[in-house]
């Protein structure tokens, strides 16, 4: 079984962190802050890295199906 969720991500933060902030809508936003560059993939290596701490899973369980190009994503946990 495999959840997706929704992230937005900062890149070239001042320090890597996870927050989670409620929408109008009712949805929950999770907002991934990371050091990295949006370079050659390296934030979003960071990001993958940084969820799999927070939700204590292996990150080959963590895979990025939509927006790999753009702040905006949507993560696959399997």
């Amino acid at each position: 079984m495999s959840k997706k969720i929704k992230i937005r991500v900062t890149a070239k933060a001042s320090r890597n962190r996870i927050t989670y902030e409620q929408c109008e809508n009712g949805e929950q936003l999770i907002r991934v802050y990371v050091t990295s560059v949006p370079e050659d993939g390296k934030a979003n290596k960071e990001v993958i890295k940084l969820l799999s701490k927070e939700l204590k899973i292996p990150k080959s369980s963590i895979k990025i199906i939509k927006g790999k190009t753009c702040k905006d994503k949507i993560i696959e946990i399997t």
